[in-house]
């Protein structure tokens, strides 16, 4: 079967591809065409913009958290009925999980899922030397198909037209464009990234406008030829039942918080812990005045708590239930900004103290730069928590830290064992009070399924 697919990458970070991907999504889907979006890299900001775009749940694929035959079977399942499949890379096309391998990069997918490379570069200081550049990157993987060139932030036709005559002596490398600098499309960054689509969505005028632009300068009709690929066979349905699990007859009501504050969830995590009988219940801890009624667990995720710590302290309300709820004995699974939120209060870099729920006993001050960045790998050595034993992966990502760092004593333990490299000295992590276990760790559910389906069974 033919399908249109392509993976769009950097030469590094900061080259402009993700409003490149943008651009392409929103100007495919003006030329009527039904499009998919994936993101290669533990990531939820850029997917949530792409999902915005294309009202279609943008697809996380990692190479370092989950297998080969995952990223295939979510790849290929997402794509059936579309024109065309948008891959965002992460980083540069070659960098992932370590220096030495390309576990978890853009390289590494793009082979896995026999796609075509559209390399972005930002031209803006360059001339002939793009040329070095681009050859580099062509030569480095023969095994990988580096198929075409976007020029980014170029000074205008004359600096593209060098840049043509520069690629002329790569034999098989087209150029499919160049994009004059334009800040009118840019999206508002901060700490994480760029701001999240909750808070910055891109109307219907900045879409047309930002479609335009793309299709004033990129050859749209020669990216559609290069991005032809043809479908791995079946080789990954009956695995691929095996992940997704079958649904339990039994319902758990699964509260999720969702809003602006807590919006990081990858779809997997969610579609599993549906897979094994949740009936997710999004709540708002920012704007609903009440956690909804008779739920059996929550799951409250990463996000920026920190930007929106004066409004969630004086959500006194919800913060109360919420406490109450897990003394109780619910079951409860909070990530990173779902952990800040969990403790006594935040502390914003000025040194102000917002006032949280209070249940693990120690603040999250948060810092100028960021405290940790990286892949991990949890293990679990004994099942007194929500989880079974076993290992996950997942990622951190981080600008604040804890004030008491060893304020876990008492009725608290912690139950992950935390690698960022196997000969790594594990440390401890993943707090439990009561039944409620809280991390600055991202887990991908998709790593070990068997993680999501405990979760739901415990709060049964």
């Amino acid at each position: 079967m033919l399908l249109h697919a392509v993976a769009i990458t950097g030469t590094h970070s900061g080259v402009g591809k993700t409003t490149v991907t943008l651009g392409i999504l929103a100007a495919m889907r003006k030329r009527g065409l039904r499009v998919r979006a994936f993101k290669v890299g533990p990531d939820f900001i850029d997917p949530g913009h792409h999902t915005a775009l294309t009202g279609i749940p943008s697809r996380t694929l990692d190479g370092w958290m989950l297998s080969c035959e995952y990223n295939q079977l979510t790849f290929f399942q997402h794509l059936r009925g579309a024109d065309l499949g948008i891959v965002e890379g992460v980083m540069g096309l070659f960098d992932g999980y370590d220096g030495k391998t390309e576990a978890g990069s853009t390289a590494e997918m793009a082979k896995w899922l026999r796609l075509p490379v559209i390399l972005v570069v930002d031209a803006s200081a360059m001339a002939r030397s793009v040329a070095a550049l681009v050859h580099g990157f062509r030569s480095f993987d023969r095994d990988l198909n580096v198929a075409g060139v976007i020029f980014n932030r170029i000074g205008g036709s004359r600096h593209l037209q060098y840049l043509q005559e520069a690629l002329e002596g790569i034999p098989g490398m087209t150029v499919l464009g160049g994009l004059p600098r334009n800040d009118s499309i840019a999206i508002p960054e901060r700490h994480l990234g760029l701001v999240t689509q909750e808070e910055h969505a891109l109307t219907s005028e900045q879409i047309d406008h930002l479609a335009a632009f793309i299709e004033d300068n990129i050859d749209l009709a020669l990216l559609l030829q290069l991005s032809e690929i043809r479908e791995l066979e079946n080789r990954v349905t009956k695995r691929g039942e095996q992940i997704r699990g079958e649904a339990q007859e039994e319902k758990v009501r699964f509260g999720v918080a969702r809003d602006e504050a807590f919006c990081f969830y990858y779809p997997d995590n969610l579609e599993l812990l549906e897979a094994a009988g949740a009936e997710l219940v999004f709540f708002s801890p920012l704007h609903d005045p009440h956690l909804p009624s008779d739920l059996q667990g929550l799951y409250l995720g990463g996000g920026y708590p920190e930007v929106h710590a004066k409004r969630l302290a004086t959500h006194t309300t919800m913060r109360q239930e919420i406490k109450a709820f897990i003394e109780q004995g619910h079951v409860v699974y909070a990530e990173c900004g779902g952990f800040m939120y969990l403790t006594e209060g935040i502390r914003d870099i000025s040194g102000r103290l917002f006032s949280m729920v209070g249940v693990y006993p120690t603040v999250a001050r948060m810092l100028p730069r960021f405290k940790t960045l990286g892949y991990v790998e949890v293990e679990i050595e004994k099942a007194t928590g929500p989880f079974p034993r076993g290992r996950a992966r997942g990622h951190e990502f981080h600008y604040s830290e804890l004030e008491r760092q060893d304020f876990c004593s008492g009725a608290l333990e912690t139950l992950y064992h935390v690698r960022k490299h196997r000969s790594d000295v594990p440390r401890p992590e993943g707090y439990l009070y009561k039944r409620c276990l809280a991390s600055y760790i991202h887990l991908h559910f998709g790593s070990n399924p068997e993680f999501a389906a405990a979760l739901i069974s415990a709060a049964r």
